[in-house]
């Protein structure tokens, strides 16, 4: 009998080992970095965008209804200036998809990204404090010694916008600061550091209440260009491409339009 009680002690020691090492293995499935959702509740494929900073409130909408229609994918988000981006990219940032301000610093990232597809386009405006107190009409005024105005750095997406919109006016204006980024422009603004600067219109109209939008006219203005395009780097290659053609999709693209970006 002693032997028949020691037999059952192992095979419930058993059983109770292998009942621990179900979740553990299931934790372990999937391909280290994120296993992709499956019907069984098992892990989701998540993956990391890299965003310019305009996107930044658009996208975080979008991400939601992504993974409201894809469960087993989580979408994760870090957004920059578009220069940032790509640095972070050459320097083999873990990421699977990329999304900039502009054609130019996506078409120097070719050998790091499949084919790129413009998403969206945008276009500058100029933002004033509150109530435009310098009563502020047009880039001219920017001009104005008296006027503390702020821009992105140039070799920022919108910081080359900007130049490239001033120089055709041969407007020399002197800003009391250069940006990394264009809501670090807005942010400046909204915070009475600065009397102006020039933002995507899209970014003015987050910050309602807080900065007045003076329209450029079409003439004098850039058109931005946002490419998204799947990066070699990526661990989940399928996965990125399929966020990467969702954002063409009437649904992304509507989410685009309600933020005020154009059509590509």
């Amino acid at each position: 009998m002693p032997t028949i009680a020691t037999t059952g002690h192992r095979a419930t020691a058993a059983a109770v080992t292998a009942a621990l090492l179900v979740p553990t293995l299931a934790a372990c499935g999937g391909d280290g970095d994120g296993g992709k959702g499956d019907a069984d509740g098992g892990q989701k494929t998540e993956l990391t965008v890299l965003a310019a900073s305009s996107l930044t409130d658009v996208f975080t909408a979008a991400g939601k209804a992504y993974e409201k229609e894809h469960p087993g994918t989580k979408v994760k988000f870090s957004f920059a200036g578009s220069q940032e981006l790509a640095a972070q990219v050459k320097q083999g940032a873990p990421a699977d998809a990329l999304v900039t301000a502009d054609t130019k610093t996506m078409d120097g990232l070719k050998a790091d990204t499949g084919a790129a597809t413009v998403i969206a386009k945008n276009r500058l405006v100029i933002a004033a404090g509150e109530g435009n107190p310098k009563k502020i009409k047009g880039l001219k005024d920017l001009a104005d010694s008296g006027l503390k105005v702020v821009l992105a750095a140039p070799e920022v997406p919108v910081g080359r916008y900007s130049k490239q919109v001033l120089d055709a006016q041969k407007l020399a204006v002197k800003p009391v600061s250069q940006e990394p980024n264009v809501r670090a422009v807005l942010s400046k603004v909204e915070l009475g550091e600065a009397d102006a600067g020039l933002v995507y219109k899209t970014d003015a109209a987050t910050a309602p209440g807080k900065v007045d939008a003076v329209d450029i006219p079409d003439a004098q203005n850039a058109i931005a260009s946002y490419p998204a395009a799947t990066l070699e780097q990526s661990q989940h290659k399928s996965d990125a491409a399929a966020f990467v053609k969702w954002l063409s999709t009437p649904e992304a693209q509507k989410l685009l339009r309600d933020a005020g970006f154009q059509q590509p």
